[in-house]
This record gives structure tokens, C-alpha cells and sequence, in this order.
């Protein structure tokens, strides 16, 4: 079974991308000229609340939003070109009434698979090179839970349990049978690899690598969740925008699951457990992940 992560985030959006294609679209793309390009990135990671991120941003006085979330320009779509992406942005007129009435104007790209793919770093590097960085991070347990329950729920198929994904990948993992250091090779088997795409040490290295740390937020996504203002204000402040309340904070995106066996989780937390001491190391910052 292939548990494709995007499959959600295409019928959520199928309407958007409807609407906007046939309707909307051949207009954008004719005023492409006229419209601007992303200031930053929320480059991860899925199923850690980005959807819910776009959402809140957007309504920020200072910022606008893209046509829609997971545009995967820089990975998937790079080959339609730049003025496909640039229409899919805020005018220059919009960018002039916003800074005439609140001074600073922003928008952003919120694709959650750029994480993965060294070659997006690269891409962003050389078009935007002074561009910021936000990471939302998940438990990594809880993420590939979350990203195996979609699949099932998505493309209604029972066949693996969760348990046998759990040994299978940890064989593979644990026996080297793939070089995780190598980025590319997460790309290519992305849609098998649901625990490697919890390595977040190893994810992050190249974007740290490229990009001054001060450039780079790492949120958190039980924090967005729980305490939802508190993690704006990091993020409205990162970006230098005012602090200003968000009218809607509402989850996007929510899923419910039945609950990971007890003998999983405690199998998983031993096994992410050193991948997530490089991971605190590297972020400068610890999360509570170990239980």
C-alpha cells in the first residue's frame, strides 16, 4: 500500500484548485506580470498543522495569502515555470494598498513537503536568497500515525496495519537497507518511508546549512495546537509584522483516530529518541516528544 500524503491535501482543496483553474486562473495568469513573489516559506512539515498556518497568517493585516496551500512549486511544479507560480500570488496593487495602510506587505509559499527535497533548497536559495524559513515540527510518532490513518481514510484500504508498517520500516531503517543521509533517497521512496519523514535532524541540516539561523523559525505543532496565539506571536514577530489577535484560530484540517497501541508507541519513542537529541541540538530547543 502506498500512503500518498498529498492525496488529502488535493480533495481538500479540489474546489480551490477547480475554481481556480477554470475560472479564476486565465486571468491571473494574463496579470502574472502584475503580481508578486513569496517573502517566506513554511517548508513542513505534513501533517503538523500547515493548513491550519495558512489560515491564521492570512488574516494578519500585513500578509496575504497565496491562491492556496501546497503549491509544491519548487519540487513537483517547478517544470510549469515561474509566471505559473507568480499567478498564483497577490497583485502589486495589493502589495501597494497593504503598505500604504499598515507599511510592510507579505506573502508566502506553504508547501509542507519542501522539508524533503535538497533540491528545493537550492531553488529557493537562488531566487530568493534573503527569504525566511518556518518549520512547523510534529511528534514524530504522532505525525506518521496521523500521515498512515489519512492514507487509510483517503484511499480506503485496510490491508497493513499500522503494526507491520512500524516493522517493516524499522528493518529497513535499522539495518541501513537506505542511506537517510542521503536526502534524495527520502525523495524517491517518499510514499514508503512514513517514519523516516520524522527525522527532522536530518531533514533540517541542509536548510541550516544554506540559510543563516536567524532566518530559520522551528515551531511546534502541539504548541500551535494548544496554546494557538502564543506560537502566532513567534511567528508574527520572526517575520517582523505587528502582534495582532487572529479572529479565527479554529483547527483546519482535524482528523480522529482510534489510539496507537501502547507496546507501538513505546517501541517508536525508543527509536526516535536519539534522532531527536541531534534534532533538539541542532533547533536549539527541546520538545516533549519522549513520552
Amino acid at each position: 500500500m502506498k500512503y500518498n500524503t498529498k492525496s488529502y491535501g488535493f480533495l481538500r482543496s479540489a474546489y480551490q484548485k477547480f475554481r481556480y483553474g477554470f475560472c479564476t486562473r486565465p486571468f491571473t495568469y494574463i496579470t502574472s506580470p502584475l503580481r508578486v513573489l513569496p517573502d517566506f516559506f513554511v517548508i513542513g512539515v505534513a501533517r503538523s498543522g500547515t493548513t491550519s498556518l495558512f489560515h491564521y497568517l492570512g488574516q494578519h493585516q500585513n500578509i496575504r495569502r497565496a491562491s492556496y496551500d501546497e503549491l509544491g512549486y519548487f519540487d513537483e511544479n517547478f517544470h510549469l515555470g515561474l509566471n505559473w507560480y507568480r499567478s498564483l500570488f497577490p497583485t502589486k496593487f495589493t502589495k501597494q494598498n497593504i503598505q500604504k495602510k499598515h507599511n510592510k506587505f507579505l506573502t508566502f509559499d506553504v508547501t509542507p513537503f519542501y522539508i524533503y527535497n535538497p533540491l528545493v533548497i537550492k531553488r529557493i536559495i537562488e531566487k530568493f536568497p534573503n527569504s525566511k524559513i518556518i518549520a512547523n515540527l510534529r511528534n514524530p510518532i504522532d505525525r506518521a500515525y496521523s500521515n498512515f490513518n489519512q492514507g487509510i481514510q483517503d484511499n480506503n484500504d485496510t490491508k497493513t496495519t499500522f503494526e507491520e508498517l512500524v516493522v517493516k520500516e524499522l528493518d529497513i531503517i535499522k539495518n541501513n537497507k537506505l542511506d537517510l543521509n542521503n536526502m534524495s533517497t527520502l525523495v524517491d521512496n517518499f510514499y514508503e518511508l512514513l517514519l523516516a519523514r520524522g527525522l527532522y535532524e536530518i531533514q533540517l541540516t541542509p536548510w541550516y546549512n544554506s540559510f543563516p539561523q536567524n532566518k530559520i523559525l522551528i515551531t511546534s505543532s502541539e504548541e500551535l495546537s494548544n496554546n494557538t496565539n502564543n506560537v502566532l506571536k513567534q511567528i508574527f514577530k520572526f517575520l517582523d509584522v505587528p502582534d495582532m489577535k487572529i479572529k479565527d484560530i479554529s483547527r483546519k484540517n482535524k482528523r480522529q483516530y482510534p489510539t496507537m497501541k501502547n507496546e507501538t508507541r513505546q517501541s517508536l519513542i525508543e527509536f526516535y529518541k536519539p534522532y531527536n537529541e541531534k534534532l533538539y541540538d541542532l533547533v536549539n530547543r527541546k520538545f516533549d516528544w519522549d513520552r
